[in-house]
């Protein structure tokens, strides 16, 4: 009984995994027959799961919304509360969570009756939220899950992409993630147009259904994505690139500067290197003295020469400050205004 239990709970987290799976998919997954797994199909229904079955060679089983919400998860009231939770904390970015949030609720509104849905919706649209200090651009929960659900069941995403000019194209990719820094949500993708990996902001898209067909899933472009992505907002998306090494700890250094600001890398216990962009090397060199750390300018020699640019230009503007010819008056050797020194 326990063993049939646990293989119960192991479909049942398949089936919310995954948009529809064959019987034969099943049965392998699970390791028995695709006798016991319609065995175990009928047992989930029995307990007030909606397993739905399309028979042929193409159907399969799929995990919909039925009239009552499946016992054993939530009730009503707190089906509604933790959707509410779920899309609110989506919605705004909360640092840590937010990504977990939208696969949390892409699994919750697949089999949420119609009726909470409403709740759920009303909840959200006559709430507003008290935020303090500026926000990210406003992403829709509803396309956040739309797009998880289309990166899920490896389905063509169409849509109207406006890039940060305000020009607007249309794209065709294959959705693979979503991946969420503490300002913005980013979709990562295979442009089908430009045969390549491509990084959207979310808050740019305006999907453009029917979507599909079907693909199969290519490799990603990195093994760590959020790093991929970091690293494609700081650095390359910018015409002047730097490698610095700042002479804090890595710790200290993540903690003052985020993922679209640079990608930082160990550099011995009591140093870090910083990978970032900026527009040319004048506003680099802005952007590496404002983090207020000690560094050194590994690439590109520019960027040095740059630094010692900006020196001069600050050296010679503190030499014509008054507070400057004021001190240099005061200074022994040098005359005053009412004479000379002797």
């Amino acid at each position: 009984m326990l063993e049939t239990s646990a293989r119960l709970l192991r479909l049942l987290s398949l089936l919310q995994a995954h948009r529809e799976w064959s019987g034969a998919q099943l049965a392998d997954r699970l390791g028995v027959t695709p006798r016991t797994v319609r065995r175990d199909v009928d047992r989930l229904r029995e307990l007030g799961y909606p397993v739905n079955a399309s028979p042929g060679t193409g159907g399969g089983y799929q995990l919909g919304a039925g009239a009552e919400l499946p016992p054993l998860l939530l009730d009503d009231d707190e089906a509604v509360a933790v959707a509410v939770g779920l899309r609110t904390a989506a919605g705004q970015g909360i640092e840590g969570i937010g990504e977990t949030s939208v696969r949390a609720l892409a699994k919750l509104e697949q089999v949420l009756p119609n009726r909470l849905r409403r709740r759920v919706s009303a909840l959200n649209a006559f709430t507003v939220p008290l935020l303090r200090g500026p926000q990210p651009s406003a992403v829709d929960p509803n396309l956040l899950t739309e797009l998880a659900h289309l990166c899920r069941d490896a389905e063509r995403l169409r849509f109207e992409y406006r890039d940060h000019e305000g020009a607007s194209t249309r794209r065709s990719v294959e959705p693979h993630r979503l991946v969420c820094t503490e300002r913005r949500w980013y979709l990562v993708a295979w442009d089908l147009d430009r045969d390549d990996w491509r990084t959207f902001r979310v808050d740019r898209i305006t999907p453009k259904p029917p979507h599909g067909p079907r693909f199969t899933p290519r490799r990603p472009p990195a093994d760590d994505l959020a790093a991929y992505v970091s690293q494609g907002i700081s650095t390359r998306a910018y015409a002047a690139q730097a490698v610095v090494r700042l002479l804090v700890p890595l710790e200290e250094a993540a903690a003052q500067i985020s993922p679209s600001a640079g990608t930082l890398e160990p550099d011995g216990p009591d140093s870090c290197l910083l990978r970032t962009g900026a527009a040319s090397l004048d506003v680099m060199v802005i952007h590496v003295m404002l983090l207020g750390f000690e560094f050194e300018v590994l690439e590109p020699a520019e960027l040095t020469e740059a630094i010692r640019t900006a020196r001069d230009r600050l050296s010679r503007a503190l030499a014509r400050s008054p507070r400057a010819r004021d001190d240099a008056d005061r200074t022994p050797g040098t005359r005053t205004g009412s004479g000379a020194a002797r």
